[in-house]
């Protein structure tokens, strides 16, 4: 693990060719970049990272990225994130923070792909459980810290279902630059993800609540004790997640795929992705813009809810504000929260809900819901690919199976599904699916509306005698011939 340059804590002033950007069409306020900001002082709108390229040396063509490859040796050209510092260029190079993040592979699915009716050759998994902290957010972190360090921040803050938190624990405790405050609800949080915070030592607080709760307290508690907020409503932590596209077209030889998968939960994925093909597509270093697919879990459907049932849109900016207040009016009359075994998009209120929409518009997406019966078998069919994800990571490819089956994906669409943590994440659920303790199963998953393990892979009980264990064997030999 490494990070650029000695710990500073110094605030920078920095050119305004990089600047904070209000996404309202009507509003369109900029703030400087050493500003800490997560929304617009005048209307209150989210804000991009945005760039005058005429200003700036963005690459002529993506090609010219792969020259970082020849000095690995280089913390920034190693980094998965900063090797495309030219197309993030809100900081200076020397003061860059990584920790050895992006270092993830798209994985070629050709079994997998035969399951969910997509032509072999065609399915694509791009595996974000390699990062250091074990998920996507470490893109994110890698920009947000080196924001905060800019910026001088002493302390850090996130509300988490697990991931966020395990990110910001780790950067703060590699780096030292600052301190690591987390904020938990009261409801599920992966062990796998909670023992990362405990155990790099960051500042714990179980709110009594949820997610959305400890959101709505982490973002009061920062902007009056002045602590850097590192969650998705950050506009930086977006910058850092437009990479995970970069690697996929780096993988693809740079061609440009027909559809991107993602689960969505705070839906800052898919807005960084619509964000980064935005800008590319304005460079001219992409000829066409892939369609998206946002995947949300049916006990956490917001998302899926305001835009296929309610019809809200992007609207070249103009979203009707309506249509989400009176939905969310609904959730609090009826008390209602998320609930979902994929705990990492356990989340009713996403903060990045326009941003997403606006994604959506530039890549002409849909939106589509699965059940956590959806989500545990299609984990288990990625399993059997080789590669191990956490329960929010299989909404992406349970969601593709649904649009094949609907045809919205065709057969020979080249088709990118995003793995966005590691099945150590939540190995309780991957246990409770294979698992012959009935009670286990049960207690973790019947009580989330799984009712089967359709792809389960259990231990066989064999007696301490070597005849039944090569019995056993060569029944399973026989078995599984093809």
């Amino acid at each position: 693990m490494h990070q650029v340059g000695s710990p500073d804590r110094r605030p920078v002033s920095t050119t305004s060719a990089a600047y904070q950007r209000c996404i309202a069409p009507g509003c369109g306020a900029t703030y400087d970049i050493a500003q800490i900001k997560v929304a617009c002082d005048q209307c209150g709108g989210l804000l991009d990272v945005a760039y005058d390229w005429d200003r700036l040396a963005p690459p002529t063509a993506l090609q010219e990225l792969e020259q970082a490859w020849q000095f690995r040796r280089d913390p920034v050209c190693f980094s998965g994130v900063w090797r495309f510092h030219q197309l993030l260029p809100f900081a200076p190079r020397e003061r860059l923070v990584t920790v050895g993040e992006g270092q993830t592979i798209l994985q070629r699915a050709d079994r997998l792909a035969t399951l969910v009716g997509v032509k072999p050759g065609n399915l694509f998994l791009q595996y974000e459980g390699l990062n250091p902290s074990g998920s996507f957010k470490d893109n994110g972190m890698a920009a947000a810290f080196t924001h905060a360090a800019l910026v001088g921040a002493s302390s850090a803050a996130c509300a988490s279902t697990g991931n966020t938190s395990a990110s910001l624990a780790m950067y703060a405790a590699v780096t030292q630059i600052m301190k690591a405050i987390i904020f938990v609800g009261s409801g599920k949080i992966a062990y796998g993800k909670l023992s990362q915070a405990l155990e790099y030592g960051a500042l714990t607080m179980q709110i009594n609540g949820d997610f959305d709760d400890a959101m709505a307290r982490v973002r009061e508690v920062c902007e009056q004790m002045g602590i850097y907020l590192v969650n998705s409503v950050n506009p930086f932590r977006l910058e850092g997640q437009k990479t995970i596209m970069y690697r996929v077209l780096e993988w693809l030889n740079w061609q440009v795929p027909d559809w991107i998968v993602v689960p969505g939960g705070n839906l800052g994925n898919s807005s960084a992705f619509g964000k980064a093909f935005s800008e590319l597509h304005a460079l001219g270093l992409v000829d066409r813009i892939p369609r998206l697919a946002v995947i949300n879990a049916a006990g956490a459907n917001t998302l899926y809810e305001l835009y296929e049932r309610r019809g809200l849109r992007w609207n070249g900016g103009n979203v009707d504000q309506s249509i989400v207040r009176r939905y969310y009016e609904e959730l609090d009359a009826r008390s209602r929260k998320a609930s979902t075994i994929a705990s990492a998009i356990e989340i009713i209120r996403p903060v990045n809900l326009t941003k997403c929409l606006r994604a959506l518009e530039v890549c002409q997406g849909v939106v589509r819901e699965v059940t956590d019966q959806d989500i545990l078998d299609a984990k288990a069919r990625v399993g059997t690919s080789g590669i191990g994800c956490e329960p929010a990571s299989a909404a992406s490819v349970a969601g593709l199976h649904l649009l094949r089956r609907e045809n919205v994906i065709g057969a020979d669409d080249r088709v990118v599904c995003i793995l966005t943590g590691h099945q150590l994440k939540d190995p309780t659920a991957t246990v409770a699916y294979h698992t012959t303790d009935q009670d286990l199963f049960n207690r973790v998953l019947r009580n989330q509306g799984v009712m089967r393990a359709s792809h389960a892979n259990r231990a066989v009980s064999v007696a301490n005698d070597r005849d039944e264990i090569i019995r056993a064997i060569r029944l399973y030999v026989h078995m599984n011939k093809h």
